[in-house]
């Protein structure tokens, strides 16, 4: 176990080093200018070459690449072009809110998805309506989902807010403002956790221990929540960490609809921007979430089949 850790603490340092400098190498190639984007077009040469000296921006890339590589061992990610603050603190107040966000759609998703799975696979007669309704769901974007949620929702039901969040002073308050943003989140993606779980729920049913223990009598029931349900999780769980990743960089879209100050939106200002730090410093964030998703994924494979061996 403790070998298996180090090597995939040394993989996530790898992959976090090469989407770094990925993302790097990637925006030199972003036309643009940050200069004249703070500047304006009316701004003077000597002007441009003062503030380009104070960004760092007369460096030659590689210089600048290293530079921005040690600060991120000291745990320095510069300073935004955009808001004039280190990109750590920006991260550090958006980071919660983009992180609840995720946590609460796949935590909605798994709640939508297995309960109508299982009661697919349990009543046959149900099939084809879940079937259809996850079907119509996955074919919807998520912004015209969003949208048709807050109308009814917010709109023509005021049960919740429309927009925007007051900050976790109040966490009741705080959920509120996150409930229909994660509903969002939750129906965009249960259709595909539920396909998921109807397939491999229908292939463990197939097993001959299944058929052992529906023929000792075992209520039908009692063989779904005891026999299948666990071993049926596996493929859920890859797919769960999957989906973390997809929702960190969906909820860009749901954060919009809803004027969340999450990640989100801070990616899409720091885009219109050219703000190259606070973009490097977003891309290494979500790495490193995505890593620990996955490593996450791997942690619970072993806790729900005890053949899985972490050599």
């Amino acid at each position: 176990m403790r070998g298996f850790l180090l090597r995939r603490l040394l993989l996530a340092l790898f992959t976090l080093w090469l989407a770094a400098t990925l993302v790097f190498a990637f925006l030199l190639l972003l036309p643009g200018d940050p200069v004249q984007a703070i500047l304006g077009l009316e701004a003077s040469p000597e002007a441009r070459a003062a503030l380009e000296r104070s960004l760092g921006l007369d460096k030659p890339p590689l210089a600048r690449y290293l530079e921005w590589l040690g600060g991120v061992f000291r745990g320095e990610l510069g300073v935004s072009i955009r808001y004039g603050k280190p990109v750590a603190e920006l991260l550090g107040e958006r980071l919660p809110l983009s992180l609840a966000l995720v946590l609460l759609g796949l935590l909605g998703s798994l709640a939508l998805a297995l309960p109508l799975a299982l009661l697919s696979v349990r009543f046959p007669l149900w099939d084809l309506a879940l079937s259809g309704l996850m079907a119509f769901l996955q074919s919807l974007p998520t912004f015209f989902l969003g949208v048709v949620l807050l109308y009814l929702l917010a709109v023509h039901l005021p049960l919740l807010p429309a927009s925007g969040f007051p900050g976790w002073e109040s966490p009741g308050e705080a959920l509120r403002h996150l409930l229909l943003p994660a509903l969002t989140l939750a129906l965009s993606r249960a259709a595909l956790l539920f396909r998921m779980a109807r397939a491999s729920l229908l292939e463990v049913l197939s097993q001959d221990y299944i058929r052992t223990a529906r023929a000792k009598g075992v209520p039908e029931a009692w063989v779904l929540r005891r026999h299948a349900l666990k071993p049926a999780s596996l493929p859920l769980v890859t797919l769960l960490g999957l989906e973390g990743g997809f929702l960190l960089t969906g909820a860009v879209i749901v954060e919009a609809v809803f004027a969340l100050p999450g990640l989100g939106s801070l990616a899409l200002t720091a885009l219109e921007a050219r703000d190259y730090p606070l973009l490097q410093g977003l891309v290494l964030a979500m790495a490193c979430l995505i890593v620990l998703f996955n490593l996450l994924v791997d942690l619970l494979y072993g806790l729900l089949d005890p053949r899985v061996e972490y050599a």
